[in-house]
């Protein structure tokens, strides 16, 4: 089309010369002047054809929109009714696309979960009816504003600049605290933020609902279960007075006992774990020693084993944090590899910084573990193997302890095995837990 229309062009144009021509032509035979028509003739034409110049450059500049273009003649005539079909396609384009955008923003307007978009800076561009709900954000003054003025949860402003969503933050609502949300960041095009928020108000009251059962139900068997394994040590201790039927039966109690009052102790670890994000008894704390006690206890463990534990310390930074917890999550880890490792077998610990912050790896050449258990393996009493676990003494709640440890400290666990080989299980913290000495 475009082709075709050049060529009328091109013909129109050689036509009207011709006629100039030939009139200019004509008026010179008619004067005997024919330089000075064929001038003025074409001055004449030049003349013309900066007056349309001027009017389509006015119209350019001065019309509004969807405003058609001034009427010509002639060659200009054509031009000017190309750009008038072209005003008239883009203007059914644009229909055509206003209607999709009205039909998109009509539907995300009928969803429960807020759709917000944020520029590459996180400044508000837009958002749906749902996101004035559960986030408080008012149209049009807060567009443009940077979404960490409005959402001013701590969590939330780390979450963001941290750039890391892969998995969703679960944060009190700005509007209501008694609302729980969840907000997931997508990024797409030019590094722009897509952000969903959704109301697990009621899961996190189920959530919470079966914290409180545990933790409840966990207290309350502790001084049942304490006073039972009390009279079993009493009767242990004085086994030589009971019926020699019995004494089998009474160590074995005595055995299980234990095993269920490591579990109340561990469930309630947990559930102390769980009631707050943060620890409250934050302090610098020397990993270096802390890993070398577990390390001597690591050694008695293993007993006979004759197991060789190493520990290498290549930095003296300071995790900032509570020296309990991380002494119970490093012991899980570095305990589970003694258990788990055969006699004779070997147990690497590091300690180590870098740009990305610090980390503790503990290696063994144990048993390993399929690929297919390693995500679920901090899962609550998730055992990959239930006999090898029953006879280890295994609560099934040492790395959800761990996972749980981690979390509270900005951390996270990474875990590596091939069956048959050995495990390796690495704790990431992030610079801002560092302290250097």
């Amino acid at each position: 089309m475009c082709f075709q229309l050049n060529q009328n062009w091109y013909g129109t144009l050689i036509r009207h010369m011709l006629m100039l021509v030939a009139a200019a032509l004509l008026a010179g035979l008619i004067s005997n002047q024919y330089g000075w028509c064929l001038a003025i003739a074409l001055g004449l034409y030049l003349a013309w054809t900066l007056k349309q110049l001027l009017r389509l450059h006015d119209w350019l500049s001065r019309h509004k929109a969807d405003e058609p273009p001034p009427d010509g003649y002639g060659l200009w005539g054509e031009v000017f009714d190309s750009i008038y079909h072209l005003q008239r396609r883009d203007q059914r384009v644009r229909g055509r696309l206003q209607a999709v955008i009205d039909r998109v923003q009509e539907s995300t307007a009928a969803l429960r979960d807020a759709v917000i978009m944020l520029d590459s800076e996180g400044n508000l561009e837009w958002w749906n009816r749902a996101a004035e709900t559960l986030l408080g954000l008012k149209t049009p003054q807060d567009s443009g504003q940077p979404v960490s003025n409005l959402v001013r949860h701590p969590r939330f402003k780390e979450y963001f600049e941290q750039g890391n969503y892969a998995d969703p933050l679960e944060i009190p609502s700005p509007t209501n605290d008694r609302m729980r949300i969840q907000l997931l960041i997508t990024r797409y095009g030019n590094n722009e933020h897509l952000m969903l928020v959704r109301d697990v108000t009621r899961i996190h009251q189920l959530e919470q609902m079966r914290k409180d059962f545990v933790a409840n139900v966990s207290h309350e068997l502790r001084t049942p279960l304490t006073v039972i394994f009390g009279y079993l040590e009493t009767l242990l201790d004085n086994v030589e007075e009971v019926n020699p039927r019995w004494v089998r039966a009474l160590q074995q109690m005595h055995q299980q006992g234990g095993r269920m009052q490591t579990l109340l102790n561990d469930l309630l670890l947990l559930a102390k774990l769980e009631a707050t994000d943060y620890p409250s008894d934050s302090h610098p704390i020397e990993v270096g020693m802390l890993l070398k006690t577990i390390k001597g206890d690591a050694r008695a463990l293993s007993a006979n084993k004759n197991q060789q534990i190493s520990l290498d310390l290549d930095s003296d930074v300071q995790l900032k944090g509570s020296e309990t917890e991380l002494r119970s999550a490093f012991s899980n880890l570095i305990f589970n590899a003694v258990k788990y490792t055969p006699a004779e077998g070997s147990i690497h610990i590091r300690w180590w910084a870098d740009e990305q912050g610090a980390h503790l790896s503990v290696q063994d050449s144990g048993i390993g573990i399929e690929t297919k258990h390693l995500p679920r393996l901090t899962e609550r009493f998730y055992r990959v193997d239930s006999s090898r676990a029953s006879n280890t003494g295994g609560t099934g709640l040492g790395l959800a302890i761990v996972k749980h440890v981690l979390l509270r400290h900005r951390g996270t666990l990474e875990i590596n095995s091939v069956p048959g080989k050995g495990s390796v299980f690495i704790c990431h913290f992030p610079a801002i837990q560092l302290i250097n000495p």
